[in-house]
C-alpha cells in the first residue's frame, strides 16, 4: 500500500508542469514590416509600435510605464451574461507617457488588446493593436497623446468586445466614461435576468395571440368624386355659326366658282382673301387716323 501511494505521489510531482498551460512568447519571434508593424508566422502581431518619435504637444516622456493584461474566459466570470473579459477594465496613466503593454492570451482563441482615436500622423489608422492566437504572450510600445482623453481598448474579433472584451483608458484625466465597460458602466442595453424561460414563452405566446385576434384593418375605399359634367367646346358656338355662313353662301359660291378648275377656284379664293384682309387693314387705318387727328407728338 506505501509503494502504491509513493508511485502515486512521483506521477502526480511529474504530471504538474505537463498539466500547466505553456505560453508561448512571440516578441523573440516578430519581423518588423515598417511603420511600426510587427507579426510572425505563429498569429502574433503587433501595429503601431512607437518607441522612440514623440507625438505633437509632448516636449519629453513624462513617465515611462510597464502593464501586463491578461485576456480570457475565466475573467468574464464575475460579470452576468459576459464571455470574454480582459483582467483590468480601465487603466490611468499621465500624458506624454511610455506605455509598453505585456497582453498575455489565456484562452485557446485568438484575442487582441487594441487602442483606438490615436493620432493618424503617428500612428497608421489611429490605433496600437497587440494580437496572439494563444495561449501566448506578446509585447509592444507606444507613448501616449498630450491632453485628457479617454480611449477604447477591446478586443476586435467577431462578437467579442459585445461579450465583454472591452476597457478604457484614460490619459490624464479622460474625458469621461464609455458605455457597457463591464463592471464600471452601465450597459448601452439592460440585460433583464428576471424573467425566465417559462415566463419568456408565456409573453411570446400571449404576443402572437393578441396579433391573432387584432382586428384587420379593412382598405379604406373613398367615394369616387362626382364626375363634373362637361362644359360645351369653346369653338362649338363658332363653328355652328360658320355651317351656317357656308350653307347661306353655298348658292353665291357654287355660281362664283362655275366653270373653273380646282387651281382656278384655289387662286381666286387666296385672292378674295386677300382683298379682305386689305379692306380690314384699311378700316383700321382709318379709324386710328380719326382718333389721333387733332393730337400732336410731344416736343413738336
Amino acid at each position: 500500500m506505501i509503494k502504491l501511494l509513493s508511485v502515486s505521489a512521483l506521477v502526480l510531482l511529474f504530471s504538474n508542469p505537463a498539466l500547466a498551460i505553456d505560453y508561448q512568447e512571440h516578441d523573440g519571434m516578430l519581423m518588423d514590416h515598417g511603420d511600426g508593424h510587427l507579426m510572425d508566422m505563429a498569429g502574433g502581431m503587433v501595429m503601431g509600435q512607437n518607441a522612440n518619435t514623440l507625438p505633437g504637444g509632448c516636449d519629453s516622456i513624462s513617465d515611462t510605464r510597464e502593464i501586463t493584461v491578461h485576456a480570457g474566459h475565466q475573467y468574464a466570470e464575475k460579470f452576468p451574461g459576459r464571455m470574454f473579459a480582459f483582467d483590468t477594465q480601465e487603466f490611468n496613466f499621465k500624458p506624454c507617457t511610455k506605455l509598453t503593454v505585456h497582453f498575455v492570451n489565456e484562452d485557446k482563441i485568438r484575442h487582441q488588446w487594441m487602442m483606438h482615436g490615436l493620432p493618424k500622423y503617428l500612428y497608421p489608422k489611429g490605433m496600437f493593436h497587440l494580437e496572439i492566437t494563444g495561449p501566448a504572450k506578446i509585447s509592444g510600445t507606444l507613448i501616449l497623446p498630450p491632453g485628457d482623453k479617454t480611449y477604447l481598448v477591446h478586443c476586435d474579433i467577431a462578437q467579442h468586445m459585445e461579450k465583454g472584451m472591452k476597457a478604457q483608458l484614460k490619459v490624464g484625466k479622460g474625458d469621461g466614461d464609455l458605455p457597457s465597460i463591464p463592471g464600471l458602466t452601465a450597459n448601452t442595453f439592460a440585460d433583464d435576468y428576471n424573467i425566465k424561460l417559462p415566463g419568456l414563452i408565456s409573453l411570446a405566446e400571449s404576443e402572437e395571440k393578441a396579433a391573432a385576434e387584432a382586428p384587420v384593418a379593412q382598405p379604406v375605399v373613398k367615394a369616387a368624386a362626382p364626375v363634373a359634367a362637361e362644359e360645351p367646346a369653346f369653338f362649338s358656338g363658332i363653328t355652328i355659326i360658320g355651317l351656317a355662313i357656308g350653307l347661306l353662301m353655298a348658292p353665291f359660291l357654287a355660281k362664283k366658282y362655275q366653270g373653273m378648275s380646282a387651281s382656278e377656284a384655289i387662286a381666286y379664293s387666296f385672292e378674295v382673301l386677300r382683298a379682305g384682309i386689305d379692306a380690314i387693314v384699311g378700316l383700321f387705318s382709318s379709324l386710328i387716323k380719326l382718333v389721333y387727328k387733332d393730337k400732336t407728338l410731344p416736343g413738336n
